[in-house]
């Protein structure tokens, strides 16, 4: 399950998967759909990022977690495993520094701290960017979105294949949420059913109770392909972002006076983009694409 930190960042606006993070402005809605394997394109191709000089940098100490797959987890062997770790990696080869790369997972709690503290020099751990964190660390540019989906019981008679053919329709959401707060002032036209909980929620859609559902992508679309949902239902219509409800996207977080890190994060990143590495890891770690 997603764990409370992705949870806060809906609630707070979350930093979530797709679409040209510059193409974001603040309260701006932007549906989009993407073909099979694509990954929304974060950085201008012909965009060229400074790369500073890191040959006096004695060691890159990444954090992260282990129990928050697919993100940070644990393998079979105790490995460190995830698409964090792995973006970690490529990362450190893109800036040619593999030799002075470090990843360490800490309990997500002591994360801050421990970055705060020089324990370590990043955090790549799906942190939810926050006004107060911005006060106290920098952030790297967006390397995910992470989208607002629509899954619908399969069973259900719809008369179209987007938004549109669910206006009058009972859709579940659950309340309280930046996705109550989005389906409800982007798609008035829908008749939102409200769930204290995401599992209530999915119940009711699995027995047919509620047409469709509105909720996070990245957990919608594990269920759906899963065994719980019993092939009842399927992702539906297009995957939505919005900057305003969802945040700004998964960034990498560091201390206020590596300003040098966070430069060469984003020229790292912009590469990684461009050369397809960052689409080839996301898809290691996410089959089930979240905007297709």
């Amino acid at each position: 399950m997603i764990r409370k930190r992705v949870s806060s960042l809906y609630l707070k606006g979350l930093r979530v998967l797709v679409v040209s993070a510059c193409a974001f402005l603040a309260g701006a809605f932007y549906p989009r759909s993407s073909q099979a394997g694509d990954l929304p394109v974060l950085f201008d191709a012909r965009e060229r990022l400074p790369r500073p000089d890191l040959t006096s940098l004695l060691r890159l100490r990444f954090l992260t977690t282990t129990d928050f797959p697919p993100f940070n987890f644990a393998d079979q062997t105790g490995r460190l495993a995830g698409f964090h770790v792995e973006l970690a990696r490529a990362i450190c080869a893109e800036l040619r520094i593999e030799a002075k790369c470090q990843i360490q997972a800490l309990p997500y709690t002591e994360l801050e701290a421990a970055l705060d503290s020089g324990q370590g020099d990043a955090v790549l751990a799906g942190v939810a960017v926050t006004e107060e964190l911005r006060d106290r660390f920098l952030f790297s540019r967006p390397y995910m979105l992470l989208p607002a989906r629509f899954a619908r019981n399969k069973e259900a008679v719809l008369g179209g294949q987007n938004a549109d053919a669910l206006f009058g329709r009972p859709v579940g959401v659950v309340s309280g949420t930046a996705h109550e707060a989005m389906l409800k002032a982007f798609f008035p036209d829908i008749q939102p059913v409200g769930f204290a909980d995401r599992d209530a929620m999915l119940a009711d859609l699995k027995a047919k109770k509620i047409d469709a559902v509105f909720t996070d992508s990245l957990r919608l679309s594990f269920w759906t392909a899963g065994e719980a949902s019993g092939g009842c239902c399927a992702l539906f219509g297009e995957a939505y972002v919005s900057e305003r409800f969802l945040g700004e996207g998964l960034t990498i977080m560091v201390r206020q006076d590596d300003s040098t890190l966070v430069a060469a994060f984003d020229s790292a990143l912009a590469a990684l983009s461009r050369n397809g590495q960052l689409q080839e890891i996301y898809l290691s770690y996410f089959p089930y694409d979240l905007f297709r």
